[in-house]
């Protein structure tokens, strides 16, 4: 069988991330090297990279999806047996490990760049929801109407991010009491 020129370089493209992400294991490039150190660290060439990312931020956002994406299937096989609360929990756990730091920075600068050129960040910004779903589809499961579910899985994500960014600006203030009390407003 022959591929088309299309898959192949969906192929190739996918190889190449899988270089980065075996290169920088949960980690992200910092946003101020170039992408010829990236390459380097990777083993590939910069050409490359440009080819199929465009740009540095190209590669953090790829990087980054795909990071999300592991983490994801495993808080929906936690959320499975768990409840609204248990994910909550673990999406904080999950995030705020100290060998996280680089990706949550790096999440927050590629938000930033996809803010100003949504039409370049298209695939990482149609992924930002899929915790919200399970959130929402949790809170069904456990007596909300959709309505109200999906609008309370979207507050809580973006109370999360919002502590996140926190943490990240602010590494001495503790934010374990503010998810805490996200969760009891879930209640009231």
């Amino acid at each position: 069988m022959t591929l088309s020129s299309t898959e192949r370089t969906g192929d190739a493209r996918e190889r190449l991330l899988a270089r980065l992400l075996d290169a920088f294991g949960e980690a992200l490039p910092a946003p101020e090297v170039s992408l010829r150190e990236v390459a380097a660290r990777a083993g590939t060439s910069h050409a490359l990279l440009r080819y199929h990312f465009g740009s540095l931020p190209g590669v953090l956002a790829a990087m980054l999806k795909a990071q999300r994406s592991r983490d994801n299937e495993a808080l929906f096989e936690a959320a499975r047996q768990g409840t609204f609360d248990d994910l909550v929990l673990a999406i904080w756990r999950t995030y705020t490990r100290p060998e996280q730091l680089s990706r949550v920075r790096g999440f927050f600068h590629v938000v930033g760049l996809a803010a100003y050129s949504p039409e370049n960040f298209r695939e990482f910004i149609d992924s930002l929801d899929d915790l919200t779903k399970t959130l929402a589809s949790l809170a069904e499961r456990e007596g909300l109407g959709a309505g109200e579910a999906l609008t309370l899985a979207t507050v809580t994500i973006a109370a999360i991010r919002g502590l996140l960014l926190q943490e990240v600006l602010t590494p001495a203030v503790h934010s374990a009491d503010a998810v805490a009390l996200i969760l009891r407003m879930g209640k009231g």
